[in-house]
């Protein structure tokens, strides 16, 4: 079958089998022309946003200061958590060292940036710096609000049936501690999701499917359930994904409840308090508590941009104004009032792109509207949404779910791995290549 028509970077992913199959979708595009320049260029954050854009810039550009502030001395390979809460990968798979994914040539700052003033072009750093800039490039990441579900903290996680995969690898390992006594003994499984916007909304999902898979094939065969809560009145964003996950959910026992935030937990009793809001049919909304058992309890807290981006005026005044995204254009992702601004991954405020996915590629689109800025020009690059998710659907099985802001599915490879089929080369994608692909992404060549 020809693989003709196909966007090359997406094209060459196929071909030389699981390894080739990583390394060949992240061939470097080819080299622009440097330019000279003195600009003063400030990143927020070396996670794979940051450090995906200063590999790429340190090629572009010849005589820019590029600064990027981090305190951060681990990298963390987010993707691979849901593995690590499954028992099939060990923490380590998840972390590397910082300095050893950036270029030389720039500054590396260890600290966090502690105030923007987007007046006077600078950023504060907790170690009492103060950095000018002519760009700046917010990438942060995002905070976990744990402190948002009453009766709960980070300690709990391992013990008396609490998982919480997203706090990081340790946790993570904790995680399928806890899940584990689940799959053997059975019980009732109880999986969660928040309000907010959340980095990777398909890791509950797959966190889910792998626990029903691992218990169905274990010693708690026929002896557990599991129950879904979500406070959106879907499983996914997207319409037919949302139908083809009630379909596998309907498939394996799996039971789903709408409109329902986890409020509070009583470790000792083994009960969760969810907020469930309600709408009749003339719209009005009411809201009550309900409470859920549990044995084993996944929990996934709010999810906001950190204090110094919400404090920092750059945040959106109308929208998501609880969480304080950035004020982005969702095509350039520039800022809408400070044109020198631009944000990255999951702090940038558009409707989709918490993804690893998304940032491959949001970076080529901030850097060409960056050297064009310098350049005194236009960019031309535009980001349209896109989101890839590999759903894990069970152990060696997976879907690869790709779409755009507009809720389209758009696969790298129509009529070769169909979106919402459980495939096992879906699977080695995300087991296998995603992570040479990521590794790819952050040196700067896919």
């Amino acid at each position: 079958m020809s693989l003709k028509g196909l966007p090359t970077s997406r094209r060459a992913f196929l071909g030389l089998g699981v390894s080739g199959l990583a390394a060949a979708s992240l061939g470097l595009p080819a080299r622009a022309a440097r330019i000279t320049t003195t600009a003063r260029i400030v990143i927020i954050g070396a996670g794979a946003a940051g450090t995906a854009l200063v590999n790429r810039l340190v090629g572009r550009l010849d005589g820019a200061a590029i600064t990027i502030i981090d305190a951060r001395a681990e990298h963390l390979y987010q993707p691979g958590l849901s593995l690590v809460a499954a028992g099939l990968k060990p923490a380590s798979y998840t972390l590397s060292q910082t300095s050893d994914w950036l270029p030389a040539g720039i500054t590396l700052v260890s600290e966090n940036a502690a105030a923007i003033d987007p007046i006077t072009k600078t950023v504060a750093t907790t170690g009492g710096q103060s950095i000018a800039y002519d760009f700046l490039i917010v990438a942060p990441g995002l905070v976990l609000d744990h402190d948002a579900i009453e009766g709960f903290s980070l300690d709990m996680v391992g013990q008396n049936g609490i998982g919480a995969l997203y706090a990081g690898p340790q946790y993570a390992a904790k995680t399928w501690e806890a899940a584990s006594k689940f799959t053997q003994e059975g019980g009732v499984g109880l999986f969660t999701r928040p309000a907010t916007e959340m980095k990777c909304a398909g890791a509950p999902l797959k966190h889910t499917f792998l626990i029903d898979d691992i218990a169905s094939r274990g010693a708690g065969a026929g002896k557990y359930e599991i129950h879904y809560a979500a406070p959106q009145q879907a499983l996914f964003s997207v319409p037919i994904v949302h139908e083809k996950l009630r379909m596998l959910f309907t498939e394996r026992g799996i039971n789903s409840y709408y409109g329902r935030a986890l409020k509070s937990i009583d470790v000792g009793a083994k009960r969760a308090t969810f907020v469930e809001t309600k709408r009749d049919a003339a719209g009005v909304e009411t809201k009550s508590d309900v409470e859920m058992p549990y044995d084993y309890l996944h929990v996934i807290p709010p999810q906001r941009a950190p204090e110094v981006i919400r404090q920092s005026g750059l945040s959106w005044a109308d929208k998501w104004t609880d969480q304080g995204w950035v004020e982005v254009d969702m095509k350039t992702l520039r800022h809408l009032r400070y044109p020198e601004i631009f944000a990255l991954g999951d702090v940038a405020g558009v409707p989709k792109g918490k993804t690893a996915a998304s940032v491959k590629w949001m970076v080529p689109v901030v850097e060409d509207h960056l050297i064009a800025a310098i350049e005194g020009r236009e960019g031309t690059a535009v980001y349209d949404g896109y989101t890839s998710c590999p759903m894990i659907t069970r152990v060696g099985r997976a879907m690869l779910i790709e779409f755009d802001y507009h809720n389209n599915l758009v696969p790298s490879f129509p009529g070769i791995i169909a979106p919402l089929e459980e495939l096992w080369i879906s699977w080695l994608m995300k087991e296998v290549a995603l992570k040479a692909t990521y590794n790819a992404m952050l040196r700067g060549k896919a």
